[in-house]
């Protein structure tokens, strides 16, 4: 079978299911196993990458701003190389319908195969919870003619789920939790991050419903929900680049008052990796969560360079003026 990824999440469930040799094409965001990197790549995005290492990335504002206009105007963020794909020829093709801002969508995708000819199969993977998220492990798996390996991925996810909600079980207190999926504009981390919340040990934002799409905040409601603990996981950012985007937070009117700072419990992590990939790797997600609001009950599950703190300055309104 000749498979094509079209979305970072379905390459790495498609690795787990050992299928990586009849991986015949990925996307341009597609990083992880290690093993699937220098495969073809049939997709590209609209928006620029820095040209030299002197040339700062766009910032998160100015990404939000283009991908609004982008969208408003009826426009694609990604493209398709259609001339590749009809040469491939694949038999199966892994797509989603979730996000248009996050992979080529559905419609996208069937445009091409109708364009370039071929009679591949087009799954569509659109989990909205965890639950959401296992069933897609089965539904690759029935069309890959490898459902025992399905079966297996799913519980062995699943497992390591129940492990972080039992040693949450009995917590004496959970701390407000805000998690943010992009900095400027706040946006709610939606779909099944609420749901990993849950699981670690939180409680989230009156914003955070399972199944829910990420939204707009706005500062006044976090403000009147007075958050303990903060954890960026950046959509499409490792850590240190959400930390490197954290900095802005210091302009928000009443940031240095938010229980969460005055209490130095602000973290960045590596959102693109774990939280924002709905794949098996979400099983790490809820130990990381786990480890940074209750570090006493998790302290072997954070993995190499998952999380940060946030630097002092931005916890510290003094240190931010010294800084300054």
């Amino acid at each position: 079978m000749r498979i094509v990824s079209l979305l970072p999440s379905a390459t790495e469930i498609v690795a787990a299911l050992g299928l990586t040799d009849s991986l015949v094409a990925i996307t341009h965001e597609c990083d992880y196993p290690p093993e699937i990197v220098g495969r073809p790549v049939v997709t590209g995005s609209i928006l620029p990458e820095p040209r030299t290492e002197d040339d700062e990335p766009l910032s998160a504002l100015e990404i939000d701003e283009r991908v609004r206009a982008a969208v408003e105007a009826g426009e694609s963020i990604y493209r398709i190389d259609h001339d590749l794909l009809r040469e491939l020829k694949p038999d199966l093709i892994l797509t989603q319908g979730l996000c248009d801002v996050c992979a080529v969508n559905h419609a996208a995708v069937r445009a091409a195969v109708d364009v370039v000819g071929s009679g591949a199969t087009v799954l569509d993977l659109a989990p909205t919870d965890l639950a959401g998220v296992l069933e897609t492990f089965r539904a690759v798996g029935r069309a890959a003619h490898v459902e025992a390996r399905a079966d297996e991925l799913v519980e062995q996810v699943r497992n390591r789920w129940n492990r972080v909600a039992e040693r949450t079980t009995d917590l004496p207190a959970r701390p407000r939790t805000l998690l943010l999926e992009w900095p400027e504009p706040p946006f709610s981390a939606g779909h099944w991050n609420p749901e990993l919340l849950q699981l670690a040990g939180g409680i989230g934002g009156p914003w955070d419903a399972v199944g829910v799409p990420s939204r707009t905040l706005d500062w006044q409601e976090i403000r009147e929900f007075g958050p303990e603990m903060i954890v960026l996981m950046a959509c499409g950012f490792d850590t240190y680049r959400a930390l490197w985007e954290a900095s802005t937070l210091t302009d928000v009117p009443g940031w240095f008052d938010l229980p969460a700072v005055r209490n130095g419990d602000c973290y960045a992590v590596d959102g693109n990796a774990y939280f924002n990939r709905p794949g098996p790797r979400l099983a790490e997600s809820a130990e990381i969560l786990a480890t940074i609001l209750h570090p006493e009950r998790f302290p072997e599950m954070l993995p190499p360079y998952a999380a940060q703190i946030f630097d002092p300055e931005l916890m510290d309104p003094d240190k931010a003026e010294a800084g300054g």
